[in-house]
């Protein structure tokens, strides 16, 4: 089973952002070819993100906001968090200066949940370049002493930490959309009792029980589903588990299961537990995009209580 590591520190990325790496690494990567993507958000507090990106940020990094720019409006279904129209997002990679192959790097202070929201989509739109996550997120960073910037970014080819700033034109990008990494409210209805099938519910344990349930009408799970909490991805410290980790976890929960669907309560938390699960070799795992939040909007979809 191969193991990825779609993980960087900040120590690597200060490196990469300054150009102080050697050999053929260095020529791979360059200023222009590295995007750094901010992506802070708070649930309750939606203005928040931008606001913080404003006060301090890493330098050359423009923000996605979780609302405008990594999901599309709510509607009747698809959940609180409905996966963005592939070409709006593509436009907005476009503005913002991403290409195809353009090496992402994405962060946040929550402990990479909306990073990994735009770690998946990339991988849905068929992104060639890698796609990492920063370890610790904008926390280890300033720990480490490294400089934020509060000026606003348009592009990533804005970066002035490297001394870089141009008005590089940069190409389309043209959404290459891989749909087989998405499983529908049907997908996930129709295998229900399918004992190949492993539902991994991403939410924090009360309210997969059905305990408490402090942002969406109905309480509950999906019936079938088990529950693993998407911070068990990292440490103790808040950092991310190495892949020899994850696997050892993971190979407990998914077992013998030929399928892997994963959801939480919007589609974005689960993001960090499909980033794992791919981090440990499963990368048939899929997203169940609209997630609790889509099935309760379904009158006739069961719900279970309890443990399972």
């Amino acid at each position: 089973m191969s193991l990825l590591s779609p993980i960087i520190r900040a120590e690597e990325l200060y490196k990469r952002i300054t150009g102080q790496m050697d050999g053929e690494r260095k020529q791979q990567i360059t200023a222009s070819t590295l995007a750094i993507v901010d992506c802070r958000f708070w649930l309750m507090e939606p203005e928040r993100g931008q606001e913080a990106y404003k006060e301090g940020h890493i330098p050359g990094a423009v923000y996605f906001d979780l609302d405008r720019d990594l999901s599309s409006p709510k509607a009747e279904h698809g959940g609180r968090h409905p996966l963005p129209q592939p070409q709006v997002l593509a436009q907005r990679l476009t503005e913002a200066g991403i290409t195809h192959e353009s090496v992402v790097v994405a962060y946040d202070a929550q402990g990479g949940a909306n990073a990994s929201r735009l770690w998946w989509l990339l991988q849905w739109l068929g992104h060639e370049g890698e796609v990492l996550l920063l370890d610790g997120g904008i926390q280890a960073w300033e720990q480490e002493g490294y400089p934020l910037e509060q000026e606003e970014v348009g592009s990533v080819f804005d970066n002035r930490l490297a001394g870089v700033v141009s008005s590089k034109e940069t190409s389309i990008y043209t959404p290459r959309v891989r749909d087989h990494l998405v499983a529908s409210m049907e997908e996930v209805a129709s295998k229900l009792g399918n004992p190949r099938v492993r539902l991994i519910d991403s939410r924090e344990s009360p309210r997969y029980r059905g305990e408490v349930e402090p942002i969406d009408p109905k309480a509950g799970h999906i019936p079938g589903a088990v529950n693993t909490f998407w911070q068990q991805s990292l440490d103790e410290a808040g950092r991310w588990r190495s892949a020899a980790e994850q696997q050892a976890r993971w190979s407990s929960i998914v077992g013998d299961a030929d399928e892997v669907i994963v959801y939480c309560g919007s589609g974005v938390t689960a993001c960090p537990n499909v980033l794992a699960l791919w981090q440990a070799g499963y990368t048939n795992a899929k997203l169940y995009a609209g997630s609790w939040s889509d099935w309760i909007s379904y009158s006739e979809n069961p719900i279970a209580t309890g443990e399972e």
